[in-house]
């Protein structure tokens, strides 16, 4: 009785729509003009055989009514190929922030034919960052947004291998540097390059009980704010769910993060 009850409270949670998560990030020497910047980020998503169009939609609606000043969207989006799936992911199209939509592989890409994703959310008004960098001007701030590959992407298509010298090469000067990567572990590749904040996902905060207890023993960093550093590192548990559609214990999210000078914090 107890195995049902928990079945059925899980596939509940996992089909809900996607809580809100509002996360204040300190940054030292934070510009005026980006003190309660807002980053709104989804992760994780897993459009495929059982998250469809009305799931993304309310995850469109709920983001845009958060009025974030960008959106990072960190990987994973799809299980399958744009030829079965573009109706799915379509929502994502209605996507508004005044500084603009910033996608990243994750790994599932990689399964579901990348190149034909990447040209996808390009059309549906993504800026689809293969280490690549932007720069965002907000006042008289700026700030870096940089964006890899997946970290294992080499396994299957060696031409998009993560790089993040590649991806600041060139860059131009900037008070925050922003770094969008997949998977947590690309902080290691990073780490000379000083970034003020990570957004990642990947992990799913484990899912489900008792997975969830055992992720943080493979992944350093596996659901939530971790300092740095002198930087962050974000990691979303998930914006929808992967495999069976159940969530037990952890929660599917929609990040809110607003960027904060320590002395606001008080």
């Amino acid at each position: 009785l107890s195995a049902g009850i928990g079945s059925i409270w899980g596939i509940r949670s996992a089909r809900r729509a996607p809580e809100v998560n509002q996360v204040d990030v300190p940054i030292d020497g934070l510009p005026p003009d980006l003190d309660g910047y807002q980053i709104a980020q989804i992760s994780d998503l897993h459009v495929g055989p059982t998250i469809g169009a009305f799931f993304a939609q309310t995850v469109v609606d709920t983001v845009n009514s958060l009025q974030p000043d960008m959106i990072a969207l960190t990987g994973d989006f799809v299980d399958g190929s744009v030829e079965h799936l573009a109706e799915g992911i379509a929502p994502l199209g209605q996507l508004r922030a005044s500084d603009g939509v910033y996608f990243v592989t994750g790994n599932h890409e990689y399964y579901s034919g990348v190149r034909a994703w990447c040209r996808k959310m390009t059309e549906l008004g993504a800026n689809v960052l293969l280490n690549a960098h932007h720069l965002i001007k907000r006042g008289g701030a700026s700030i870096l947004v940089v964006g890899v590959t997946d970290y294992k992407a080499a396994r299957i298509l060696p031409s998009h291998t993560s790089d993040v010298d590649a991806a600041v090469k060139d860059a131009p000067d900037s008070d925050i540097k922003l770094f969008l990567a997949h998977q947590p572990a690309s902080y290691k590749a990073a780490k000379a390059h000083q970034f003020d904040l990570q957004l990642s996902g990947h992990t799913h905060g484990g899912q489900l009980f008792p997975w969830n207890l055992l992720v943080p023993l493979v992944h350093r960093f596996s659901r939530g704010l971790y300092s740095v550093g002198r930087g962050w590192v974000y990691v979303n548990p998930g914006t929808g769910y992967w495999g069976p559609p159940m969530r037990v214990g952890v929660p599917s999210e929609i990040t809110l993060l607003t960027l904060r000078r320590p002395t606001e914090l008080g």
